[in-house]
């Protein structure tokens, strides 16, 4: 039986602790991650906040919520968000923070628990939101996958080693072999 947004919200309220998902209205809990993929998170989060000027974005680590329509909610690895966005979730005790606008980035982690699931729901579901640019980062390959949306709306796909430079976000340089240095 499908699950609805009345309901998922209830379920995320009920299990604070929880790390819940939806997926075409099927509830999922985000699995545990290996080391690198919980350290390579942290790491770019603390990446992305120290060039980050903080009056115009936040970014959030394996926190928050972004969806499409009412059956489908994603906890990303990391998103980075415009400030303007994230004051709208502010000043509401007790409510859950949720994102439906497209985002300047999202990322998800490889990891064996999540690798086909990311690839098979979570990167398609990103680009039908029309989130800028997307990453997958690989860390035992040391890659990263980039898919950057174009003005007509596909998505353009590149690998990248070296040091990376998000398009949204101005004046931002990710140094991949310092991320994997873990």
């Amino acid at each position: 039986m499908p699950v609805f947004e009345r309901t998922y919200h209830a379920v995320l309220l009920d299990d604070p602790d929880g790390q819940w998902e939806l997926h075409d209205g099927r509830l999922r809990e985000k699995p545990g991650m290996s080391a690198e993929h919980n350290d390579g998170m942290f790491e770019l989060g603390y990446q992305l906040r120290s060039q980050l000027d903080r009056a115009s974005f936040r970014v959030r680590v394996n926190a928050g919520h972004v969806y499409r329509g009412t059956t489908t909610y994603f906890i990303p690895d990391v998103f980075v968000i415009p400030i303007e966005v994230e004051q709208t979730q502010r000043g509401v005790p007790g409510s859950l923070e949720f994102y439906g606008d497209p985002q300047p980035l999202v990322v998800e982690f490889w990891s064996k628990s999540t690798g086909l699931y990311d690839a098979d729901a979570k990167l398609p579901e990103y680009q039908r939101r029309g989130d800028l640019e997307i990453w997958r980062l690989h860390p035992y390959d040391r890659t990263l996958t980039a898919w950057r949306r174009r003005d007509d709306g596909t998505y353009a796909e590149t690998v990248h080693t070296g040091v990376v430079r998000p398009v949204a976000l101005p004046n931002v340089a990710i140094d991949l072999d310092a991320l994997f240095a873990g």
